[in-house]
């Protein structure tokens, strides 16, 4: 049975508590609950609502965030709120009994937009896929974390895929044009969504795939780094999510003031990333924080 491990999380809300866990709890979406009568689709809620202090529970792919009543402090009962998830789910419970929550097919819209790197085209949905990005260079890496991307790897033009919010990014071989497929691809993806299958099923870890960093790290970064991922959090990554992309912090050089970042989805291997890279991204950390970048390099670009 897989370990599940839970790290906490602060919010910008201090009565809000985020529990990240290592494993997927849910296939895609999300849930909230006010109280335990909500709750009857989730035992893991209906366990936690048991709790005087719980006034909220609100269940995604990989975390569970609970809201308190001012009856106590987060600091006097976190951990032992961390201890109850972790063995809940390590112990193979139910989190959220999804067949009864899904008895209705949703209603999935999928559609596809070209993105600036001509092998890339994103599939944008209305439905909320993952929470944490995820990006697979091949069917073997796919196999061990997403059904979806394997199912998309079937395809045999498919050279990554790369599974966000709510799109996915497909980078193709050169063997087709996107206009002869993409068609084909909209409506596989959309099928697959609509019969309710499982997107993602293990978050990769560093024996299943060449780029661990797609998984959010648990080390709180302070300082500069700190303020280098706000940036691109707040400023960037929103406009290359529009174009089927994203960017991830990686690390920061003090000594030569060298940020690293990786490019996934439809700016990895892009040939416009390297003059977004400096024109857009590189002014705009020099200018937001003087004097303490002098290059940004992407590790993957």
């Amino acid at each position: 049975m897989q370990e599940t491990k839970i790290t906490i999380q602060e919010t910008t809300n201090e009565t809000i508590l985020k529990f990240n866990s290592t494993k997927v709890l849910i296939n895609g979406g999300s849930y909230e609950f006010s109280n335990i009568d909500e709750a009857k689709n989730s035992p893991l809620a209906q366990q936690l609502f048991y709790l005087p202090f719980v006034k909220k529970v609100f269940i995604t792919a990989n975390f569970i965030a609970i809201q308190r009543f001012d009856i106590v402090e987060w600091a006097d009962v976190q951990d032992e709120v961390a201890e109850q998830i972790e063995a809940y789910i390590s112990d193979g419970n139910i989190v959220v009994n999804e067949e009864t929550t899904s008895s209705k097919k949703e209603a999935i819209e999928v559609y596809a937009e070209v993105t600036p790197n001509p092998a890339v085209m994103k599939f944008g949905t209305n439905k909320a896929l993952t929470q944490t990005d995820v990006e697979y260079k091949n069917i073997e890496e796919a196999s061990k974390s997403s059904p979806l991307a394997q199912a998309i790897f079937n395809f045999p033009f498919v050279k990554e895929v790369f599974i966000s919010d709510n799109y996915i990014s497909v980078t193709k071989y050169d063997m087709v044009e996107w206009n002869e497929v993409f068609a084909e691809v909209r409506s596989f993806i959309r099928e697959y969504l609509v019969d309710g299958k499982t997107i993602i099923k293990d978050l990769p870890t560093v024996e299943t795939s060449k780029t661990p960093e797609v998984v959010a790290p648990v080390v709180k970064l302070e300082g500069i780094p700190a303020q280098i991922s706000d940036i691109l959090d707040e400023y960037i990554k929103p406009a290359v999510a529009g174009d089927g992309g994203n960017i991830a912090f990686r690390s920061y050089d003090e000594q030569n003031k060298v940020v690293s970042v990786i490019l996934q989805g439809a700016c990895s291997g892009c040939p416009s990333s390297t003059a977004t890279l400096k024109n857009g991204i590189e002014s705009l950390l020099k200018e937001m924080l003087p004097n303490q970048i002098n290059e940004v390099v992407a590790i993957n670009g």
